[in-house]
């Protein structure tokens, strides 16, 4: 599935692309309450398409370790108002809107979303593949062992990428089943993982190409870098950037990323070598 339909635009995914974060939450890991009034989101959109993003993901929601669902007016209220406005004053861009709720990606949708990214993989709102299916958007399901405000208490495998690849299976069946014709999977790291858990799993991406689905990637700034490094999220750019060669030696397709600069550099430097 080399190319994606995006309610007529066409995304060519031949060669990886970068997936520009944009929180407009107050309590994001890194950069929570940065972008949450829509000047500041605009002028990060603005940032990040100049540095090479193809696509923008709007987040009115964190997921990061214990953090809890909020309720989809308070969701709606924050993301709505940016997706309109990204759709206005930049009608060339890609939205995504990352959310495990259907009322929220339908409004999205029709205020200007493209595609909706799901860290539940539709376990957590049941009406929200038939919405995904109803408007024929491309959508990204992502692995996580249990819940945000849960999912970092213990998480086990036995065989941790044999596992996510079994569970790929079994749900973009379902998901192909209810409808929704255009996939993207992301592996979910720091989603229930262990250190060695997303170590693991990043040394073992490439068994995932065997799904024929593109491969979504987030490690930007994340514990699995900093705690390592013994630093903090603000100080992992260049972990991240090295774990973002890996990634792509593996065959991901897009790198998710706070830094599109330098996601954007990685890639151009991948491909020298290839």
């Amino acid at each position: 599935m080399a190319t994606l339909n995006l309610k007529g635009k066409l995304l060519d995914l031949s060669t990886p692309i970068v997936m520009g974060i944009l929180n407009i939450t107050p309590d994001s890991f890194f950069d929570g309450g940065s972008h949450e009034a829509v000047s500041d989101a605009l002028r990060q959109t603005e940032r990040m398409l100049e540095e090479g993003a193809t696509i923008i993901d709007v987040g009115g929601m964190s997921s990061r370790p214990g953090a809890k669902l909020i309720d989809t007016e308070k969701e709606s209220n924050r993301v709505l108002p940016v997706v309109s406005a990204i759709a206005s004053r930049f009608p060339e861009a890609i939205i995504s809107v990352d959310t495990v709720k259907a009322q929220v990606a339908d409004l999205a949708i029709q205020s200007g979303a493209h595609l909706i990214n799901d860290i539940s993989c539709g376990t957590i709102d049941e009406e929200l593949w038939p919405t995904i299916a109803r408007h024929n958007v491309p959508y990204v399901l992502m692995h996580m062992q249990g819940k945000p405000n849960t999912m970092q208490k213990n998480p086990t495998y036995k065989e941790v990428e044999l596992e996510i690849l079994d569970f790929f299976v079994q749900q973009t069946a379902s998901a192909s089943s209810a409808g929704i014709q255009q996939l993207i999977i992301d592996p979910g790291f720091g989603f229930g993982k262990t250190i060695q858990h997303n170590y693991k799993l990043l040394k073992d991406l490439h068994i995932f190409n065997v799904l024929d689905f593109p491969v979504l990637v987030g490690l930007s700034r994340k514990s699995m870098i900093y705690k390592v490094l013994e630093t903090t999220s603000k100080e992992a750019l260049n972990g991240t950037t090295a774990l973002h060669m890996v990634a792509l030696q593996q065959g991901a397709k897009i790198l998710r990323a706070h830094d599109v600069k330098e996601a954007t550099e990685t890639i151009k430097l991948w491909e020298c070598l290839k």
